[in-house]
């Protein structure tokens, strides 16, 4: 994820250490730190970096270094496994539903978490916290991650630099805690507990990092022969490459002397396969890696062996085409959010955790995702790989967008009868991000998710120039009876930076694991309708019937806004089918979004019940807004001006809306170009003077009439006083020594009072000027007389005539002919 630690110590942030581990309850068992290093660089060229630094208030921080391709992958064309509609809610029974681990002054959260024998463990950045499974209850933290190493010592004990994993070893029935330091000299630490007990002992480790570099966005994976980690590893700010590592797990479950071995890939942000479920891959099979190139997967294989480190290798990668895609905003960010122009990482230049692996005995499967771009939005693209360790092959891949919205941040998981579930972050211009999850079972048509269900709705965006979101989030399944789905990513109560809550949630497909029990999906399209006040809007709401369901289904909704209702027709549907939801919102309803609970309950039991959500927005009738710049104009009196006039639309207006203006003084008028805008636009307003207009400062009303629509707006117009000056004649021909005479009018106008001083220009040669009077006040003449003398040079003159006024200068032009 980030270099949170590294730079937070270097702005000054205080870090505490725990003097004691309380988590533990008892003295944690010390074992040194032995490794070897084994380093291997394949050629293809390395990626590039993009580094970084928002720093908040108080202590707040994000620090994101990643590496992105050099080039965009983009497709032309659309996707080809886009998945446009879906069918009822997915076919899964709700667990728990709560609050995980808050915000700690960093973001993003790196969220993420596994379930356990009875405890659900959640690693948020750098507190983690223990769950009673069945109740969601806190049993222990939110603690510091480094308090969990306090009895080791050294680096991992001392600094708490996020970016972890919580994971749980479903074959040993231990728990895998791992967590990187951001500080040189660069460590990776390991704790692997000594029982089920989440809050229990722990054999503690401290391995330096490859090289000595920077092992930045870890991940994690349990595989029979070694706990495999992935790290993106720099120097500085230039990137290695992803370096494999493979940590001794029978020796850190047996508590003793641990060593890893570790080859570079050279590509970017690598994830190993983590095992689901109680059956192990076949013996001796190698882990496997994973990352994405143009329209394809590459697959590496890990085999370790640690008592002679010669023999192991890392070979890939294996390239595997894959239905054409693009990275979800270039890679970066474009996630838009309700009610704020912050847009959110993608992270979409890298596969999301986890990389999900499974022996069904018949056939071994892996899954995965990422964010791709979805037609004009985002959407989830996962996949399932079968025959790993053979020729790696495709069985199934789609695009999960059914609307407009952006899903992206995912994680997928896959339970012992084959379903999947995938989590996700979902948001748009018109909500707040959420947590959602889609899933499939067996039967399902290949390459299709079910209709999406509701985990939380954010009821916040994020704000105050933080895009960085999630890192990651997490799909786990449940190691006891293998088929319940754990969930947990993160959501904003309100809108802000660094205020995230995380939630972790629970479901299962009731045909996993057992005889399915008949019941019932529901859902209701479309998500989000807008309706305006004093009409109506319908939704369709669908009943899917589920092994071998035949009972009656009757509806209600809840969350409806004063002044609307609704009513279901039919009222009822039995087995599957179909019913629409018509609201009608009075003219006096508020509007605003309003979430809306659909529920369907079976009429003969009343207690079979589920539930899905829409959003009704009520809007105002179409109409429109008007607005004029600038405010205010001067103009002297007999000049012109303009201003602009702009329409708004406003609820889906496009009626045609044209202009007038009133409040002009006396000899003025206005026009406007064009006369009239279709739904948005603007429009010139010429103003107009004449010399008989009064000075003085006046509020002109520029109206917009649509038929029965009418608003209007005011500007400014202040007329000032001015004059006018002509001279008669325009020609006068002389002899040389003779002299010519003009009469110069002066006209005031607006009501204009000042004196008038003259000036002439463009005399020929030993010639010269003079007025009578001189000047004049207001309106009156003056005679101009231009004296020549008989060396003059004969020719035709143009002379200019001026008047000065303060600031005010206005001129005349006449013809002098001398011969």
């Amino acid at each position: 994820m980030v270099r949170k630690l590294a730079i937070a110590l270097a702005c000054g942030l205080a870090v505490f250490v725990l003097s004691s581990i309380s988590l533990l309850g008892q003295e944690t068992q010390v074992y040194p730190e032995v490794y070897k290093e084994v380093n291997h660089t394949v050629s293809p060229p390395l990626k590039a970096v993009r580094t970084d630094t928002f720093l908040g208030t108080n202590g707040q921080h994000v620090i994101p270094l990643r590496p992105i391709t050099p080039h965009e992958i983009r497709q032309a064309g659309p996707d080809p496994v886009l998945q446009l509609t879906s069918g009822p809610l997915v076919s899964t029974t709700a667990g728990l539903n709560f609050d995980g681990v808050s915000a700690n002054g960093y973001a993003p959260p790196d969220t993420n978490g596994a379930a356990g024998a009875t405890q659900y463990v959640q690693w948020v950045n750098v507190k983690f916290a223990v769950y009673d499974k069945s109740t969601g209850a806190l049993l222990k933290g939110p603690i510091a991650g480094n308090s969990l190493f306090a009895n080791l010592g050294g680096a991992c004990a001392t600094y708490n630099s996020g970016d972890p994993i919580a994971q749980y070893d479903k074959l040993a029935h231990r728990w895998v805690m791992l967590q990187p330091v951001f500080t040189s000299p660069y460590a990776i630490c390991i704790a692997v507990s000594q029982t089920s007990d989440a809050t229990g002992v722990y054999n503690l480790y401290q391995f330096t990092a490859p090289n000595g570099n920077f092992p930045d966005y870890p991940k994690l994976g349990v595989w029979p022969d070694a706990y495999y980690g992935t790290f993106n590893m720099f120097s500085g700010n230039r990137f290695l490459g992803n370096t494999a590592c493979a940590f001794d797990r029978a020796a850190m479950l047996a508590g003793n002397a641990a060593t890893m071995q570790c080859f570079n890939s050279g590509y970017a942000s690598l994830l190993p396969s983590d095992v689901d479920g109680t059956t192990p891959p076949p013996a001796g099979e190698p882990a496997f890696f994973v990352d994405f190139g143009t329209n394809s997967l590459n697959f590496w294989k890990f085999h370790v062996d640690f008592a002679t480190p010669g023999n192991s290798t890392f070979t890939g990668p294996t390239n595997v085409g894959v239905a054409a895609f693009s990275e979800a905003c270039g890679g970066g960010t474009c996630i838009p959010q309700a009610g704020t122009n912050q847009g959110l990482d993608s992270l979409a230049d890298r596969l999301m955790y986890r990389f999900a692996y499974r022996n069904f005995g018949d056939h071994e499967s892996l899954v995965v995702n990422h964010a791709v771009t979805a037609g004009t939005s985002v959407g989830v693209r996962w996949y399932e790989i079968r025959s790993p360790n053979t020729t790696p092959t495709v069985y199934q891949q789609g695009t999960f967008a059914p609307d407009s919205q952006y899903r992206w941040m995912g994680s997928i998981a896959m339970d012992k009868s084959g379903d999947i579930a995938v989590g996700y972050s979902e948001s748009s211009s018109s909500i707040n991000p959420a947590i959602y999850y889609t899933g499939r079972v067996p039967t399902d048509a290949l390459n299709t998710m079910e209709a999406e269900n509701t985990i939380i709705k954010g009821t916040g965006s994020q704000t105050g120039g933080l895009s960085r979101w999630g890192d990651y989030s997490a799909m786990s399944v449940d190691p006891v009876d293998d088929c319940t789905f754990w969930y947990t990513n993160e959501y904003l109560p309100t809108s802000g930076s660094f205020n995230w809550n995380t939630r972790i949630a629970s479901f299962k497909f009731p045909s996993c694991g057992g005889t399915p029990t008949p019941d019932f999906s529901i859902g209701a399209t479309p998500s989000s309708k807008s309706i305006v006040q004093g009409s109506m809007g319908g939704y369709t709401v669908t009943i899917g019937a589920l092994n071998g369901y035949t009972g009656t289904v009757g509806f209600s909704v809840s969350g409806l806004p004063a002044g609307a209702s609704a009513t279901f027709n039919p009222t009822t549907v039995t087995g599957s089918g179909s019913t629409t939801m018509e609201v009608t919102v009075a003219s006096g309803t508020a509007t605003g979004s309003y979430p809306l609970t659909i529920k369907g309950t079976d009429t003969k039991t009343s207690t079979l019940t589920h539930s899905t959500q829409v959003t009704l927005v009520v809007t105002g009738p179409p109409d429109f807004s008007i607005s004029a710049t600038p405010s205010s104009r001067s103009v002297v009196a007999g000049s012109g001006t303009t201003y602009t006039t702009t329409v708004t639309a406003l609820n889906g207006f496009s009626g045609s809306v044209a202009f007038s203006a009133s409040g002009l003084p006396s000899g003025a008028g206005a026009s406007f170009s064009p006369g009239s805008v279709t739904g948005s636009g603007s429009s010139t307003m010429t103003v107009t003077t004449s010399s008989s207009t009064p000075s003085g400062t006046y509020s002109v009303t520029i109206t917009g009439t649509s038929n029965s629509l009418i608003h209007s707006t005011t500007v400014t117009l202040v007329v000032t006083g001015g004059f006018s000056i002509s001279a008669a004649p325009t020609s006068q021909t002389i002899k040389r020594g003779s002299t010519a005479t003009y009469t110069v009018s002066v006209t005031g106008a607006g009501g204009f009072s000042g004196t008038v001083s003259f000036s002439a220009s463009g005399l020929p040669p030993r010639s010269s000027a003079s007025f009578s009077p001189s000047s004049v006040t207001g309106s009156g003449t003056s005679t101009l007389s231009i004296k020549t003398n008989k060396r003059t040079t004969a020719g035709t003159y143009t002379l200019t005539i001026t008047g000065t006024s303060g600031g005010l200068s206005h001129s005349a032009l006449v013809t002098l002919v001398v011969n």
